[in-house]
């Protein structure tokens, strides 16, 4: 049945495709109907500091209602920053220059949308900080209604709802709120102090690195998405014992411009051989410690390892990212006793990846 709760879930569904990776800020979805009914547009927010999701998918909705308006806007936005697409799909993918283009959608966008209708996995921002507020957006083109999975309790951003409302925008709250509480819980988390998730790549049979006579389990989709995990990720946590076993890099060279995490090895042992490829990488700090403490100390860890290292995680890891491959291998799969709770499944060039959280007991 097509209602509020179907375009709803693509706006949820298209912001988990950015989970993590927006850090410091939430992973937000919006999805835009003309006024007629008809979808023009699925959108997210990609990266903390670029265009948000409302006026992401605002813009390609301005851009699938009119073809004069894509082409200007590629013009105009190659004039104004040096960046060139070449068509709407480009834009899709790109980390966009929000204020250059917020204001070009004020400009330009001849009431195209008046009447249109928003869904949003969180309420629209009302302040002005990095990025324009995308509530004031919204008001401004006239859009009859907004939709809204989870208002924000954040003081500084919410009251979005108010601006909308005060413009004459039909408001309607909590449209699949618990699936949109799923979705920023991180952000909620490292608000409060420190958000951790771990790691895991198998074969499709079930086999780990640390088991397997290849060091690589994961496509190359799947490797880049979790080199740009580690480049949003604070800080890296590894056992000692898979240092030594694996001898991994544990860098973001996958990415361009990528940022290489510091790294806490946990281990009871100080000493290790200095040739492994991790203490070579520049531009971050190695350290050994025993103190898992020290792990959530940041306000974002990412853990990564193997089938020893789920045994004995801790509690305040709350998360498991789940690479799993296409291929089997000939070698022992894990054995853990796992209870998850799945949040999202996704799929990288035949690769699938999944978000689940811990329902506790490893053991």
């Amino acid at each position: 049945m097509i209602n509020d709760e179907f375009y709803m879930s693509l706006a949820i569904k298209k912001a988990w495709e950015f989970q993590i990776l927006t850090y410091p800020n939430p992973a937000v979805g919006c999805a835009v109907l003309d006024a007629g009914g008809r979808l023009l547009s699925v959108a997210t927010h990609k990266k903390a500091g670029f265009l948000h999701a409302e006026p992401s998918a605002i813009l390609l909705a301005l851009c699938q209602k009119c073809e004069a308006f894509l082409s200007n806007f590629l013009r105009e936005y190659h004039a104004a920053l040096g960046v060139k697409f070449e068509n709407a799909a480009e834009l899709e993918n790109a980390d966009l220059e929000p204020n250059f283009t917020y204001e070009y959608i004020l400009q330009n966008h001849g009431d195209m949308l008046k009447g249109a209708k928003a869904y949003v996995t969180l309420e629209p921002c009302a302040h002005r900080g990095k990025t324009p507020p995308c509530a004031e957006l919204l008001r401004q083109l006239k859009f009859a209604e907004v939709v809204i999975a989870r208002g924000d309790e954040n003081a500084v951003a919410s009251g979005g709802a108010h601006i909308l409302q005060s413009g004459g925008v039909a408001v309607k709250f909590d449209v699949l709120r618990q699936q949109a509480d799923d979705l920023v819980e991180p952000f909620l988390a490292w608000q409060r102090g420190n958000f951790s998730f771990f790691k895991l790549a198998l074969s499709a049979n079930g086999v780990a690195v640390g088991t397997a006579q290849s060091k690589i389990i994961s496509n190359l989709a799947s490797r880049t998405h979790s080199h740009r995990l580690r480049s949003a990720a604070e800080l890296l946590v590894i056992g000692g014992a898979t240092v030594r076993a694996d001898r991994p890099r544990l860098d973001t060279r996958l990415i361009e411009g990528g940022k290489n995490p510091n790294v806490m090895i946990y281990s009871r042992e100080c000493e290790f051989d200095a040739s492994i490829l991790l203490f070579g990488v520049a531009g971050r700090s190695v350290r050994v410690t025993s103190d898992i403490n020290e792990a959530f100390a940041p306000r974002l860890t990412m853990f990564e390892g193997g089938e020893n290292a789920l045994k004995t995680l801790d509690e305040r890891v709350k998360w498991l990212l789940l690479y799993r491959s296409s291929e089997l291998l000939d070698a022992p799969a894990v054995r853990l006793n796992l209870k998850l709770k799945p949040l999202f499944h996704g799929e990288l060039d035949g690769d699938v990846y999944g978000w689940y959280k811990f329902e506790r007991d490893l053991g």
